[in-house]
């Protein structure tokens, strides 16, 4: 079963989106459930992750009634204040809801680039261990230094590292993000997105503009711990959908089936919907059909 490891709602009216006030004309409108099934379909994809784009519980509760009525969300990675004295606390009442499958902190936006660093991030992720939620962490290659000490100091967490961390594709850039990135794949409890590389790259970019990218991620996690997502509606400023799906399907084609349909489904469906997300998704032992949701 293919899934969208890396997919966005949002409606203006909510009004917490800061960061759509200087984002392209083609993002400045409500994208919904409606908007994408048609992609969806026509490349069959049967489910998808649901991330966070605003940075407060309210929008959290927005994705989590939106996929209460989407089947095909299988999971929301939402958001917490995870320095709140009280984190832990609102992080265990927010995973009450199975479909919350992760949180997120919008690392690339905060000016304190040892945010990862503050100990007193301690709790949160803790409990994020405890209650099986992953840590997705949309990041910057500046960031990896200090995503490495959160991995080493919480082997128990599931740790995502969104969009490989948005190398310097534009520029052909591959270092220090090539030696960091493989740094972090020494850590088994670390998994990458195969994702938002083409908003990373040249307006007329092409798959070759992002094969090195993608060939050091392969060669790091291997095709075991990579997972595809579509960053939507973000690729629209890009070249689109199909135009990634395309891509994507070009920079593995040297895999085999089942290393693309572990790339392509298999892997988001471990990490993120083994004990948490919408339950139809897993089949039941003994004869793989899907249980009730």
């Amino acid at each position: 079963m293919r899934i969208d490891a890396h997919q966005h709602f949002w409606r203006m009216d909510r009004g917490d989106y800061g960061w759509l006030d200087a984002a392209p004309e083609v993002l400045r409108r409500d994208h919904l459930p409606s908007d994408l099934a048609p992609l969806l379909a026509r490349h069959g994809i049967a489910a998808t992750i649901l991330v966070q784009a605003a940075p407060t519980i309210a929008e959290t509760a927005f994705l989590l009634a939106l996929a209460q009525d989407s089947e095909t969300v299988a999971g929301v990675v939402g958001w917490a204040d995870l320095l709140a004295p009280d984190a832990a606390g609102a992080i265990g009442l927010m995973a009450e809801d199975p479909l919350l499958v992760g949180l997120r902190p919008m690392v690339q936006d905060l000016a304190d680039d040892d945010f990862l660093l503050d100990p007193r991030l301690a709790p949160a992720l803790e409990t994020m261990a405890r209650l099986g939620l992953v840590f997705d962490a949309l990041v910057l290659p500046r960031h990896l230094s200090r995503l490495l000490v959160v991995a080493d100091r919480h082997p128990g967490l599931s740790i995502v590292v969104d969009h490989g961390a948005k190398p310097f594709i534009r520029t052909g850039c591959l270092d220090p993000w090539r030696a960091d990135m493989a740094a972090l794949a020494a850590r088994g409890h670390v998994t990458c997105k195969l994702s938002g590389f083409v908003t990373e790259a040249s307006p007329s970019w092409s798959a070759a503009d992002l094969a090195p990218y993608a060939a050091h991620l392969l060669d790091c996690f291997g095709p075991d711990r990579l997972i595809w997502g579509s960053d939507w509606p973000v690729v629209n400023v890009a070249g689109g959908y199909d135009a990634w799906w395309e891509a994507a399907t070009v920079l593995t084609a040297a895999l085999d089936e089942a290393q693309r349909t572990a790339i392509f489904g298999g892997n988001a469906a471990r990490i993120y919907l083994t004990t948490r997300g919408r339950r139809a998704l897993r089949p039941t032992s003994g004869d793989h059909r899907a249980e009730g949701p």
